[in-house]
């Protein structure tokens, strides 16, 4: 099973709170685990707080009123924009699947700052990530969904919709979800 690409669909009941109605954009699964980004968890934080930081100027308040949002619990110091295909960093951007690219150079975050980024972008700290075996575990004790990625869900849908948008495409009413799994 590779679910690169895929999104992620906390089931009700998760047991970590971090994770509690999360959709998660797969970056990369192999045999060797596996790393996300939450796409519907705001941090609280404005781009042009964070380009402060980094001493990167903004003259867009639309740019710098941009969302950050929280990737997941891993490296909660480091960044990651999840954006659409047509944009490549000049230092190093990573072909995810079709339409998807991730970049974790500063570079973008310039580009952005200067209306030169990519055409849909969400801005993210931190990541999810899993050792080897322990998200196949996870989904096997009922803990995530898993469905193909949408660009439109994944960046035009706003966050406190994510989550039951991600799961009406598998035909699925939130309402109806079961915390506990069944067994025969």
């Amino acid at each position: 099973m590779d679910l690169t690409g895929k999104l992620l669909i906390a089931m009700p009941g998760m047991e970590d709170p971090r994770f509690d109605h999360s959709v998660i954009y797969m970056c990369s699964h192999t045999a060797d685990g596996a790393m996300g980004l939450i796409v519907n968890k705001p941090a609280d934080l404005p781009l042009s707080a964070l380009l402060n930081q980094l001493d990167i100027s903004c003259d867009n308040p639309d740019v710098g009123a941009l969302p950050v949002r929280f990737g997941g619990p891993v490296e909660t110091a480091r960044g990651f924009v999840l954006h659409s295909a047509e944009y490549e960093a000049s230092l190093h951007s990573t072909d995810i699947a079709d339409g998807f690219r991730m970049t974790a150079t500063l570079d973008i975050l310039e580009d952005i700052a200067n209306g030169e980024g990519p055409m849909q972008e969400l801005l993210m700290l931190g990541y999810s990530g899993w050792g080897p075996g322990q998200l196949e575990g996870e989904i096997a004790q009922n803990g995530w969904l898993t469905t193909d990625a949408d660009a439109h869900l994944i960046f035009a849908v706003p966050d406190h919709q994510k989550w039951e948008a991600a799961l009406k495409t598998l035909g699925v009413d939130a309402l109806t979800l079961s915390a506990s799994a069944g067994h025969a």
